[in-house]
């Protein structure tokens, strides 16, 4: 069941998947050390690779060999999603005379093995065609427009979409009707924009379904959720001009296909590292912020539903099922993991991962593999794969003299694999589970025998229900409404003060500041001229009566405040004299 490919240094083998994990004897090891590229289709029934001297392809269930092609230059292969077409692609060359160079993506039918079209494609980014689920339709970025093809017919453009540079799109999921997310960056103090289209409904802003503007992007990652009626843009700036980021600046967009569209407002400044849409499509988690990041999810609403608090992490994973979800900290992190249950909100286990590259759920919902492969890392290279228990039941390290590049397991189509009860016991594992020794923090000789005294640069904050309890209400209040919630509160209270302080009336006098002002009675002498030096020299007094204060709090006086309590006894004369002359 489900084995996982394996390609490095080595070569290319498949290895059976739980309980067993020994090498797959159905597909035979190719062992140059030149593999470039693997794909599985998406129903996991084919596999693809190539070695440096042709492109094959087989039957994964029947370990037959289906087609071989003679390309030993590709490094991009992709099945169509019901695997009627396999696209290619290799490295875009001029010829020496400068002219155009040889269409470089292919299209291969994989019923014949003819090639059914041939195209330039100079980037490898954003290579591949992407088909509609049913295949009914194609689409291509040329030269800032969208091509469509319509049944793999791809000798005639059945549809365009021409806006004024479409950088980037993405076909929706799911069944028909489709519809097409497109990014058209900002120029000349224009905003950048996301539109969301029904095919083939391209006539104007005004067919749109759904539209977003925003400033501060150079690029953006779209994504669909699984039933197609919401899409989740983030858009970030290469750099940050406020100086607060490496990483430059990110924003979080929401568009509906009904029209609606927000920004989502996230609770703590920083990075975005990661979205991930639940598998349910009605919430997706966000793991943003400064580090130690913040994760939280939110419904359709785009209103916080649950906190994870604050921790170190900057990615997350959802089940196949949507049932579980994985945060992990990887990459400049040390891969610790939080396995959440996200139906009751409860912790299942928290394993590490140190040093891993690359993590991927299995299509049964229960298994996870972690990976440390080259060039991102190049030693330690090898996988594990667990039971999201915490459980390592299968490690896998290569020799320290070769490289493991990647590792991916074989996709089953939904609705293969059941959902299970979660469990909370970790399930036993072939290796015992051994707790990491926190590092301990450096102290100096002179503090080592004595008493360790807990001293954090920050407070992790702890996960909380985001669900407003106010009322016996389930819905979550929106960041604008804790706010006017505050508001609310704070003005009831000061009218509350109010009040009070109108009940003790105008009679009750303020407590005495000091004992000045208790054995000095305020006294009138019918000169006005006498009043104002009275009124002068209480003031003196009592400044003194201050700097006293503070001299017997540890104070360092200046030089004029110590002449100034010095003059006391003079002033005290000057106030009786005064006073007795009335």
């Amino acid at each position: 069941l489900f084995p996982p490919a394996v390609r490095g240094s080595e070569g290319l083998y498949m290895v059976n998947g739980p309980p067993s994990f020994a090498e797959s004897t159905a597909f035979q090891r190719d062992s140059g050390k030149n593999c470039k590229a693997v794909a599985f289709s998406k129903d996991g029934s084919l596999f693809a690779w190539c070695n440096g001297e042709k492109v094959s392809v087989v039957n994964v269930t029947r370990a037959e060999l289906l087609h071989s092609f003679d390309l030993p230059k590709a490094v991009c292969l992709e099945f169509s999603p019901k695997n009627n077409v396999l696209a290619t692609w290799q490295a875009y060359a001029t010829a020496k005379d400068g002219t155009a160079g040889v269409p470089n993506l292919q299209l291969y039918d994989l019923r014949t093995g003819k090639c059914l079209k041939s195209f330039i494609q100079k980037k490898m980014q954003n290579w591949c065609p992407c088909w509609a689920d049913d295949e009914s339709i194609c689409a291509r970025n040329v030269n800032n427009e969208v091509h469509f093809f319509e049944n793999n017919n791809f000798n005639t453009i059945a549809n365009k979409l021409h806006l004024q540079k479409v950088s980037d799109f993405v076909l929706s999921p799911g069944a028909q009707p489709i519809k097409v997310a497109v990014y058209v960056p900002g120029s000349k103090g224009a905003p950048s924009f996301v539109r969301l289209y029904q095919y083939p409904n391209f006539g104007g802003p005004q067919s749109a379904l759904a539209n977003k503007s925003f400033f501060k992007a150079d690029k953006v990652t779209m994504l669909w959720n699984k039933k197609a009626t919401a899409v989740l843009v983030v858009a970030s700036t290469e750099v940050d001009k406020s100086g607060a980021s490496y990483y430059g600046e990110q924003t979080l967009h929401y568009l509906a296909a009904s029209g609606e569209s927000a920004v989502v407002q996230l609770p703590k400044n920083g990075p975005i590292y990661d979205v991930a849409w639940s598998p349910n499509s009605v919430e997706f988690c966000a793991v943003y912020g400064f580090m130690p990041a913040k994760a939280t999810i939110f419904n359709l609403k785009c209103d916080p539903v649950f906190d994870f608090g604050t921790g170190p992490r900057n990615a997350a994973y959802y089940s196949p099922h949507g049932h579980i979800l994985v945060l992990a900290g990887f990459g400049n992190l040390r891969g610790q993991m939080e396995v959440w249950d996200v139906k009751h909100y409860r912790l299942i286990s928290k394993p590490v991962a140190s040093d891993s590259t690359y993590l991927a759920w299995c299509p049964d919902g229960e298994h996870i593999v972690t990976a440390t492969c080259a060039p991102r890392l190049r030693v330690g290279n090898g996988y594990k794969i667990w039971h999201y228990t915490g459980s390592v039941l299968h490690c896998h390290e290569v020799p320290c003299h070769e490289e493991m590049w990647q590792v991916s397991w074989q996709p089953f189509l939904d609705g293969v694999f059941p959902e299970r009860a979660i469990r909370y016991q970790a399930v036993p594992g072939e290796l015992p589970a051994t707790e990491p020794r926190p590092a301990q923090a450096y102290r100096p000789p002179a503090l080592r025998n004595k008493p360790v005294t807990s001293s954090k640069l920050h407070e992790d904050e702890p996960p909380q229900n985001m669900k407003s309890q106010v009322g016996g209400s389930d819905k979550p209040l929106s960041k604008t409404a804790l706010k006017n919630q505050r508001k609310h509160e704070a003005k009831k209270a000061a009218k509350q003060e109010a009040k009070a302080d109108a009940q003790q009336g105008p009679a009750q006098v303020k407590a005495p500041q000091n004992a000045l002002q208790n054995t000095v009675p305020a006294t009138t002498t019918g000169d006005p001229e006498v009043d104002k030096k009275i009124k002068n020299l209480k003031k003196k007094l009592k400044a003194i009566e201050q700097l006293k204060e503070q001299a017997a709090a540890g104070k360092q006086l200046e030089k004029n405040q110590v002449e100034k309590i010095q003059k006391e006894a003079a002033l005290l004369k000057e106030l009786e004299d005064l006073e007795l002359g009335v």
